[in-house]
Parts: structure tokens; C-alpha cells; sequence
């Protein structure tokens, strides 16, 4: 396929370089910054800067925030050959893939959602990397309205660039799994670090404490967008976060020994079950 990559950031960068490395497709990259085009060039993690020219475009993955997607579909759906599928990569779905949905169908163009479950604490084009999909999850939204055939491209590039399990889904249920699975992660991380003791850490700290704050880093305008267009699904998760921290803390309050025991071992019997169901299964 002849694949255009909108976006050469962390994610559409190291989209570019996977394709070059695994793939026969030819990629062109498209991004604000022109300097960042030419280094992806040379690079060779593209075969061309995009021109402006649509029609020999097979499919076109927007990896931009989802207000900045949804406004460059708008504005350039009607340059674009009928047929054309249309992807993007953002971790929010739901209501913002009807949007495209219906923006794509309006202009003769196939919309299907992925999105790709990688990443890296830090964002930007220079931290991109052919590898970073290899084992990877990958997420394709699909309903009954969905492009079948775009379903099964979308399923064929996800595997050529490593993906370690593929689930197809709807975006209703995309973001209600995404709330629990990344999105409160991401909160908690931002939270946790918000104490007086982080600056006095060093030298006290281990896997724990880095595994719980590498994704306070994240970009606040990007998440702000995800978290706020998913914030029924998100509300929900972490009004169960704080009512089930409530009681570990009414256990230190009381000097509840016995409730406090009970309480981590239902944690950790809870998590042993879910190790047990993933026996057999890719990540």
C-alpha cells in the first residue's frame, strides 16, 4: 500500500520506522514541523514527504491529539480519493469515532479506529523507534457499521509490525477497558508524585516507586483531551479507586490489623487469578 502517517511524533514515528523495517509499503510522513519531515527522511523512515497529492494515497493514519485528528479530517476529507481508508491512533474512541465516522462516510472515505497500546515516558520524533509495536497490543474499533475489509487491513498491518495481540472491539468498549487499563494508571502516577517527600526519594526508592511514577511525565495537553472525552468511563474508575483506598486507610486509622490483612490478601488473590487466566495467552 501506498500509506500516508499524519503526525511524526513518538507514535507516528516509530509507525513510519516499522514499516520500513517490516514492511513492503511505501510511507509517506506529513508533520508541522518540516525539520522534522526531513530528519525522517533521512532516517529513511519514510520514502517521501507528503505533497499535498491524495489520490495514490491507500491509507492514511492520522497520529495526531484527537481534536487536532478530528480538525485535519475535516479540513482535508474532501482532497482525499473516494474509498480511501482512514485510521488514526488515539487512545479515545466512543463518541470521537462516530465523529469520524461520519466525517470519512460524508466524503466517500472508510473510517476504522486503532489504536496501538505502546509508548514511552518521554514523546517527540527523536524518541520513535522501529520496534517499539513488537509484542504489542493493538486495539481495531469496529461496530456493525464498520468497513469490514478496513477492519482486515488494519488487522494484516498490526501483525506485520510485531503486534502481540490483536482484539477487535467496539469503541464503547474501548473506552471503558482504556478508563481502567492505562487512563487511571496514568492519573494515579500523576497523583502519587504530588508529594512533599518525592524530592527527598533518591536513595530510597526501587522498582516500586519507579514502576508507579515513569508515566507522571506525560503530556499534559494530550491527556487532558483523552481524559476529558473519556470522563463517564474514567469517573467511574476512579470514584472505585478512591472508595477502595478509603478502606485501606480506615484499616490504618482503627489500627485494624486483621482488616488490613484482609484486605491485601484479597488484592493479591485477585491478581493471581488474573495471572492464572493469562497462562497461554499473548500480552
Amino acid at each position: 500500500m501506498n500509506i500516508l502517517v499524519v503526525g511524526l511524533g513518538l507514535i507516528g514515528g516509530s509507525l513510519c520506522k516499522a514499516m520500513k523495517k517490516y514492511t513492503y509499503h511505501t510511507v509517506y510522513g506529513e508533520n508541522r514541523s518540516k525539520e522534522t519531515e526531513e530528519y525522517a527522511l533521512r532516517d529513511i523512515a519514510i520514502d517521501h514527504k507528503f505533497g499535498g497529492d491524495y489520490s495514490a494515497i491507500d491509507l492514511v493514519i492520522i497520529s495526531l491529539y484527537p481534536e487536532a485528528t478530528e480538525k485535519y479530517l475535516s479540513d482535508h476529507a474532501h482532497e482525499m480519493a473516494r474509498g480511501t481508508l482512514i485510521t488514526d491512533v488515539c487512545g479515545i474512541k466512543g463518541d470521537f469515532a462516530a465523529r469520524m465516522t461520519k466525517l470519512a462516510a460524508d466524503n466517500g472515505l472508510r473510517y476504522v479506529g486503532m489504536h496501538p497500546m505502546a509508548g514511552k515516558e518521554f514523546g517527540g520524533y527523536q524518541n520513535s523507534t522501529a520496534d517499539l509495536f513488537q509484542k504489542a497490543n493493538f486495539v481495531i474499533t469496529a461496530d456493525g457499521d464498520s468497513d469490514a475489509e478496513g477492519v482486515k487491513t488494519l488487522e494484516s498491518l498490526a501483525k506485520e509490525l510485531g503486534a502481540g495481540k490483536i482484539v477487535i472491539t467496539t469503541p464503547e468498549n474501548h473506552d471503558k477497558m482504556i478508563a481502567y487499563t492505562s487512563q487511571l494508571a496514568h492519573i494515579v502516577s500523576s497523583a502519587y508524585v504530588k508529594s512533599p517527600e518525592l524530592e527527598l526519594e533518591c536513595g530510597f526508592s526501587g522498582g516500586s516507586f519507579q514502576d508507579m511514577t515513569r508515566i507522571a511525565t506525560m503530556n499534559e495537553t494530550m491527556w487532558t483531551e483523552l481524559f476529558m472525552q473519556n470522563s463517564r468511563h474514567l469517573q467511574y474508575e476512579l470514584d472505585t479507586l478512591i472508595a477502595n483506598l478509603q478502606t485501606y486507610s480506615d484499616a490504618l486509622r482503627n489500627g485494624d490489623s486483621e482488616r488490613m490483612k484482609l484486605l491485601i490478601a484479597e488484592g493479591r488473590e485477585l491478581k493471581e487469578k488474573n495471572l492464572r487466566n493469562r497462562v497461554g495467552q499473548p500480552n
